[in-house]
Formats: structure tokens, sequence, C-alpha cells
């Protein structure tokens, strides 16, 4: 395997935004790890590479770089050390390493294309849960590319569609085995696709935005009394902030009204999804309040009010703006899941920092859905889910050698051959 150097798109904003260690602080950190007697039965992996992205809160590069995991969790992130006793060495000189990334809007669920309830213009006590077909092709393809966390949600038929899982990528396991948090959180679709044609209150956005607001009255009426109520269960929780909840919506109208209501109004843990067309404009606006953005599949503008020829990069205005947290998604199988990674390189192409596009299919998602003391980086005590490639996970050349979920090799390219 050969090491590249970064494309010129990238050269700038990985260099730039790097924080290597010094070597005293190496070797400090070497020093005070010292690993415990691994058990029997306990898999134990040393993973040593030409590189280490640890997309921590340091931006920590090691260079070359060495992962210690065991029993499912990572246990040192730093340079090079002796391979303690126990532990499987696996190296590989000239690859990178880098977290397994992360998409906040998918509908791989199950061999179907999405899940949605249409009988009712708001569904609060709907769930994916039930549709999950764990490891299947689409998964498991995914996998091959490096994307390890999906947030499965439901369908953007109703304007609030349900509660999504977050789960992972496994290649060969069970529902017990890939949750990672169920529910994980709130779907709500704001404009455009949960328009109904039936001619009742969900028919327009102004009847959309009265039916939303009527049951999250409910729901904290009922938080406030400490009243029990099974269909508002979940939506309770997103009011209490232990849920977060990502909204899907389109245009600068629909950014803004999404940032109107569930953060001014509501104060909950929201996330903008999609933010597509000319949402971008709305980016001020989502940043002075602090909420987050999850961009795509659509991730540039070039519609009728655009300047002839011009386009612009989505991801590029919505991080200029100072949005907080900023991601992508696929919104797949719109775009097929293992083009994630692909979402990030065109945002760069596009004018976007290309680190932070990095961040933005790793730790920002991550940390959006309130799943960032699992994953979306390497550190101590973090789930290991490793991707091992032969270059910039961001880079089209790259090509993925290795994943790792929750300590276990799930696709070996050697091995299992080249699924992506």
């Amino acid at each position: 395997m050969v090491a590249r150097a970064l494309l010129p798109l990238f050269a700038g904003g990985l260099v730039a935004c790097q924080s290597n260690p010094s070597s005293r602080e190496v070797e400090e950190a070497a020093v005070a790890f010292t690993p415990r007697p691994v058990q029997d039965g306990e898999l134990a992996y040393a993973v040593r590479c030409g590189k280490v992205l640890s997309m921590d809160e340091r931006d920590q590069i090691f260079d070359p770089g060495m992962i210690l995991a065991r029993d499912g969790k990572i246990e040192y992130v730093g340079a090079p050390l002796d391979v303690p006793a126990g532990y499987e060495l696996l190296d590989f000189e000239d690859a990178w390493a880098s977290p397994g990334m992360v998409d906040l809007h998918s509908h791989i669920v199950s061999n179907a294309f999405d899940i949605n309830d249409m009988v009712y213009p708001v569904n609060p006590d709907l769930s994916t849960s039930p549709g999950i077909v764990p490891s299947n092709d689409m998964q498991r393809v995914a996998c091959s590319a490096g994307v390890t966390t999906l947030f499965g949600i439901p369908g953007s038929g109703t304007s609030i569609s349900g509660f999504g899982v977050l789960y992972k990528t496994k290649t060969d396991a069970g529902y017990e085995e890939v949750v990672l948090r169920d529910p994980g959180g709130m779907k709500v679709a704001q404009n455009y696709n949960p328009q109904r044609g039936a001619g009742d209150v969900g028919a327009t956005w102004c009847g959309l935005a009265w039916v939303k607001e009527d049951v999250n009255d409910k729901a904290v009426a009922a938080l406030e009394q400490g009243r029990e109520d099974w269909e508002l269960e979940n939506l309770m929780k997103v009011h209490a902030g232990e849920l977060p909840v990502i909204i899907h919506c389109a245009s600068a109208e629909g950014v803004a009204n999404v940032v109107r209501m569930w953060k001014v109004k509501y104060d909950t843990s929201c996330i903008v999804s999609h933010g597509s067309w000319d949402g971008w404009r709305a980016a001020p606006f989502a940043a002075e309040h602090g909420v987050p953005v999850n961009h795509g599949p659509r991730t540039m503008d070039y519609g009728m009010f655009m300047r002839p020829g011009r386009i612009v990069g989505g991801a590029a205005e919505y991080t200029a703006a100072g949005v907080p947290l900023f991601s992508l998604n696929t919104d797949s199988p719109v775009i097929p899941q293992e083009y994630l990674a692909l979402q990030g390189s065109m945002s760069a192409r596009l004018g976007a920092d290309s680190y932070q596009m990095l961040r933005a299919v790793t730790t920002h998602p991550a940390q959006s859905v309130l799943a960032g003391d699992r994953v979306g980086s390497l550190e101590p005590g973090k789930d290991a889910d490793i991707v091992i490639s032969t270059g910039d996970p961001l880079d089209p050349r790259s090509r993925v050698e290795l994943v790792f979920i929750d300590g276990r090799i799930q696709y070996s390219r050697e091995k299992d051959g080249q699924w992506f």
C-alpha cells in the first residue's frame, strides 16, 4: 500500500488544521499508558499506521501512529509503542487510520425503501425499529466504504415521521448487536414532501406548522405535569433534551422556519437536515442560534435566482457563516450510502475546507446527534470503529483496506475482495 500526497484540493485544509503533538507530549503519553493484561476470550489489536487522524477536539494527527483496541473499545491512540502482550499486531506502514464515518440521514434500514405511515399528518409514536434488517446488502457495502454508523430514520411522507434508530453497519450481526441507541432521535419533515393531497389541515406549510406545534405543545404540557402518555413518550424525551430531532427542510424559508420553531420556540437539540436549494441563505440565522446543519444529498445551488453559470457550494456557505457541527449526508439510497466520503470530496471541491469536510462525516454528525461519547473520533474509551485506507479518506483515489466496528474486523479487502 502506498500513502499518497493529498490532492491539491485537500492540501491546504489538512495541513493547516492538523495538530501534531510535540515529541515530548508523545513520549509522556506513551510512558503514561500501561495496558491491563488481556483476558481469555478478549480480542485485542495493535494497529500501526503511517498516519492516524484522531479527529478529536485537539485535531491530533500522529505520523506514524498506533491504535490499541480491546474488548470493543479504544485503549490508546498515539505514537507507536512496543506491542503489549496478548495484542495482535496489524501493520499498515503506509496506510491512514481514521474514525468510521457517520451519516445522520439514511433510509437503508431494510431491503425496501422508506418507512411511512400516511394516515395522520404527524406520527410521534412511529419507529423504524421493527423494520430494521441488520447487515443487509446496502449496509454491507456502506461498511466496506468506511461508513460505520447510520441514523436510520422514517421517510418524509408525514410532518412528524416518527423515531429512528442509531445503528452500526456490521456485516454479519443481529439487531441487538448493531443498535447503538433506540430510539436514536426524532425525524420531522418541515416542508415540501409532507404536504398532503387529502385536503386536510396538513395540506399546506401553515397547516403543517399548526399540527406540529399542536402535538409539541401537548408533549410539553405532559412533561411539565409529569403525566404519562405512550403516544408522546419519545417526543417528551426530545423536549427534555434526552433525544435530538433531525428536521427535513429545503430553501431559505424552510431552514429559517426550522430554527424558529425547533430552537427559538422549543429549544430542542435540533438539526437542520438537507438545507438544500437556496437554504444556505439562511445560514447566518442558523449560526446565530447555534443550530447544526446536516447537509445533502444536494450540496450545490444553481437555481433560477442564481447568476447564469454560477454554482454555490452549500457546505462552504454554511461553514463560512459559522454554523456549528456542520455535517453531510447522502439521504441514502437517494445517493448510495457508500458515497458519503464523496459528498465531502465534492463539498471541498466547491470551496469548503477539506479538513472540516472530514469532520463533517465523522465527529460533527456524532456530536450533533448526541453520540459523540461513543463514535466519530479515535479516542480512548470510545467504540473501536476504525477505518484503514490507502490515503486521505476524502481522496477518491484512496481505497479502504480494513474496517473495524466495535473492535471486530467487519471488512477486509484482502480477505473479502473489493465490495466498493
